[in-house]
């Protein structure tokens, strides 16, 4: 038997229209136990083996900036590692994807492990879309703790309805974003929503959805992986940006502005064999 298959990650998900409607309406879902451990056993050591051997950063904790500080961050890990690109192309996630964009077919836009050291500081508030020359706002991603996360681990918090408010789109991760995007948030009407994550629970936001997650208290690293999915038919916009210009060369290569973003790095993920 295929081990891939094996381990859980291609077998369809059951995405219920009750998680859709509360993924438009809040611009973000909890999904309990759309994972089993089998594959975050499997997978989730690599992972962080590869985010070890990858990370760039190599100045201490308390001399860096507060991005820095937030979390050390790998990208594009399916490009580097088999092991890793098994887990990103599980169709499990991507078609519960697809099912919460209400699509056909998502693509791989692309794969992002964001671990957070202990003792890592907090993650501003800030919108991902912010980073992406794209669109549509037919986006989702899919955060994946590699282990149970309590509230004193630093688990990603969201802004309920926030993906319709237009202030702090225009900011990167920042000391600014952070008090800018919660001076806005808290002039409307966005509460904040934060839960532990057990093993195997999985969360999806939209592109523009604000959040942040705070300081990791605990002696253990926080390890998540994340999985960026965009709609079949999403095009590349002329970037405005200089964060756009770097995405476009990482995530986009060879797709021109105005056409469809199905480079040789965003396949589709959600089609079933």
């Amino acid at each position: 038997m295929d081990p891939h298959r094996a381990a859980g990650l291609d077998e369809p998900a059951k995405i219920s229209e009750e998680q859709i409607a509360a993924y438009e309406r809040d611009g973000f879902v909890r999904i309990e136990g759309l994972l089993s451990a089998q594959p975050l056993n499997r997978y989730g050591p690599h992972i962080a083996e590869e985010v070890v051997r990858r990370n760039p950063i190599t100045v201490p904790l308390q001399e860096r900036d507060t991005y820095h500080k937030a979390f050390l961050q790998v990208t594009n890990l399916w490009r580097t590692s088999e092991t890793a690109k098994r887990f990103v192309f599980g169709k499990r996630l991507a078609c519960a994807a697809a099912a919460l964009l209400r699509v056909a077919k998502v693509r791989l836009y692309h794969d992002q492990a964001l671990f957070k050291e202990p003792g890592g500081g907090f993650t501003p508030w800030h919108a991902d879309q912010f980073y992406w020359p794209l669109d549509s706002e037919k986006t989702v991603t899919a955060w994946v703790p590699l282990q149970t996360t309590p509230l004193e681990m630093g688990p990603i918090a969201f802004a309920r309805g926030s993906q319709k408010m237009t202030l702090g789109r225009n900011l990167e991760i920042s000391d600014e974003s952070e008090r800018l995007i919660r001076a806005g948030l808290q002039s409307g009407s966005y509460p904040e929503d934060v839960a532990a994550f057990t093993y195997g629970d999985v969360s999806f936001h939209s592109g523009w959805t604000f959040h942040h997650s705070g300081p990791n208290e605990t002696d253990r690293p926080r390890a998540v992986m994340t999985v960026i999915y965009i709609a079949d038919g999403v095009r590349l916009t002329a970037p405005r940006r200089k964060q756009h210009d770097a995405d476009w060369k990482a995530f986009m290569p060879g797709i021109t502005p105005g056409n469809v973003v199905d480079s040789a790095l965003n396949p589709i993920l959600n089609e079933l064999d």
